[in-house]
């Protein structure tokens, strides 16, 4: 039977890693990585059998190769080689040393772009060369919102063909077990095992998947390996779980043959963590820069404010035509939102579903470019890679590389002097959010004696200062030393280390809301339908809330489960309650008590 499954991965050009031999001096964290590897190879080539068995040859393959792929984009790009601005001759210029640099050979990357550089499209120039030149699978990006993967993934299917991308933070997921009936067996096979040439997802789905235990997860890491990853937003990186997160990529670049880069506008210091699980491989910059080039891409003046109450915080944001402010938490957008004029004020985050989202951001480029009003007060999902441009910014004191991807969206074409573009940082009377505090923390030490926050060297001094404070928490949980040394005799603790790590630390459940497009969706999942194509929709009209936010909302009786829907599974529901939903400012997660029907 394992001859059976190993010819399997082998058609799918799986490749597959050598255990090492039974050893003392063997190193248990590779055997735990190949070993994952492998069960993915196995367990992905029972989830295929099954599906052929039971719906034939359709549903897989079909899509363009590499090559096709990278000549679009070449087409794509042909007409920017000739630019007409400054900041575009620049933008070209990196353009083209990352088209030029996908000759390297494999290895691990670094693309340091200032913000409004144009890293999405040349990342994506580096990845198909990169991929062509090295005869490799895919390219995967690994991306820290939903809200940068709708706009990502929709500039990619432009360029590529939608049949190309796959758009993948549905948030639902289900496990092949013993026994399961027909109709479970279709809601696993609805599953994705990332068999396309581009995969947009998620941190917390890439890291989750990286050591989980359940086949539903694992089924796709083997096709991890032998591709371009691209981690967008690397300094988003979790520092409570940094240390798993880092051995994770780097045996991917050691093991199993894949290319990782690194790209932000605020390069983390992540050299020495590489090194240690990846000691072949050095980590190489794509676009060298410069600071005088750094310098031309400055387009801001940065201000301290000091502590601001909401109140004339709110004041301030009504004065102006267009503004954006950006705070620490849903609850404080929520309220400074309130006490703004409605007309031309707009409020985002992530208790909004994603294609609301979506529109609203429409809304707000239509406006700014046309010179009319708009006041967006917004978590950070605007912050880091959102493409919008204000005249002015305000932001809430947070970690040093979050004020710079604010101050990225103002000014963004460099069309008004730097001196006429403000960006104010300002500090609220209420306490950060602790998840805040050390990057805050951490924020007030590089900032001290006036230094520039715009600095490179004021940067490199945040991250310093940031995993001083942090010190031995890089692993909260201790995954690697559990795969290191096991756990209670285990030599490789894959439940415990599942159960263990959460990318996100507080568990979320997702929340389908039934509006809009949404509606119809619904009604299909309540039917009982389970298709591919159904549960990746519905991500576009879902929202993730903590576990004691979902259960307050099903104490109120707001909420369809699987008792009511079968088609779901235990960690998502449907809101019956519409009244919890507002279209300016997303889902309520307080509701009134009190409104269950008791039969």
């Amino acid at each position: 039977m394992e001859d059976r499954y190993l010819d399997r991965c082998g058609e799918s050009g799986a490749a597959l890693p050598q255990i090492p031999p039974e050893t003392p001096e063997r190193d248990l964290w590779k055997l735990s990585f190949r070993t994952r590897m492998l069960y993915s190879c196995l367990v992905d080539a029972d989830f295929l059998d099954t599906e052929r068995f039971m719906n034939g040859e359709q549903g897989r393959g079909g899509y363009d190769d590499l090559p096709t792929l990278l000549k679009r984009l070449e087409d794509y790009i042909a007409p920017w080689q000739n630019p007409k601005t400054e900041l575009n001759r620049l933008r070209c210029k990196m353009l083209n040393a990352c088209m030029d640099a996908g000759s390297k050979p494999k290895g691990i990357y670094t693309l340091t772009v200032p913000t409004g550089g144009g890293k999405t499209v040349a990342s994506l120039a580096f990845a198909l060369r990169h991929a062509v030149a090295n005869g490799m699978k895919r390219v995967i990006y690994v991306i820290p919102y939903t809200s940068i993967i709708e706009q990502n993934a929709g500039v990619f299917r432009n360029v590529l063909g939608d049949g190309n991308v796959l758009e993948h933070h549905s948030g639902v997921e289900f496990d092949l077990s013993d026994g399961a009936s027909p109709e479970e067996i279709r809601r696993a096979l609805a599953s994705e095992n990332w068999d396309m040439p581009l995969v947009v997802t998620t941190a917390a789905r890439f890291f989750n998947s990286l050591y989980a235990n359940r086949s539903s997860k694992c089924r796709k890491l083997h096709n991890l390996a032998n591709s371009v990853i691209i981690f967008d937003e690397a300094q988003m990186l979790p520092l409570c779980h940094l240390r798993p997160c880092v051995a994770a990529m780097a045996s991917l670049a050691e093991h199993v043959g894949s290319t990782l880069v690194l790209c932000t506008a605020t390069q983390p210091s992540l050299g020495d963590l590489l090194r240690t699980y990846a000691p072949e491989h050095t980590v190489t910059e794509l676009c060298p820069q410069t600071e005088e080039v750094y310098d031309r891409f400055r387009r801001v003046t940065f201000r301290q404010a000091g502590i601001l109450e909401d109140e004339a915080l709110a004041e301030r944001l009504g004065e102006y035509k267009q503004v954006l402010c950006v705070v620490n938490s849903r609850k404080a957008a929520q309220q400074i939102f309130d006490r703004l004029p409605q007309e031309g004020s707009f409020h985002l985050s992530t208790l909004m579903i994603p294609a609301q989202r979506q529109t609203i951001l429409e809304e707000i480029r239509r406006r700014l470019k046309d010179g009319e009003p708009c006041r967006v007060v917004s978590t950070s999902l605007i912050e880091a890679g959102v493409d919008v441009d204000f005249p002015t910014v305000y932001r809430e004191l947070a970690g040093l590389d979050s004020i710079l991807q604010a101050a990225g969206r103002c000014n963004r074409e460099g069309k008004q002097p730097a001196e006429e573009s403000i960006v104010t940082i300002f500090e609220r009377t209420e306490l950060p959010p602790l998840l805040f505090r050390t990057a805050v923390g951490a924020t007030r030490y590089a900032l001290e004696d006036g230094r520039d926050p715009a600095a490179q060297e004021t940067m490199q001094r945040y991250f310093c200062e940031l995993r001083a404070l942090s010190g031995e928490t890089l692993d909260k949980y201790g995954v690697v030393k559990a795969f290191e040394t096991g756990i209670s005799g285990c030599t490789l603790p894959f439940r415990t280390v599942a159960e263990r790590f959460h990318f996100i630390d507080e568990n979320t459940r997702t929340v389908y809301v039934p509006v809009g497009e949404g509606a119809a969706l619904v009604e299909q999942l309540k039917a009982g339908e389970c298709s591919k194509e159904l549960y990746r929709a519905l991500g576009r009209c879902a929202v993730s809330v903590y576990d004691q936010h979902f259960k307050a909302l099903y104490a109120a009786g707001a909420l369809l489960t699987a008792r009511d829907v079968p088609a779901l599974d235990e960690d998502s529901a449907i809101l019956a309650d519409l009244t919890l939903y507002d279209e300016r400012t997303g889902l309520t997660l307080e509701p009134e008590m009190g409104k269950a029907d008791f039969v």
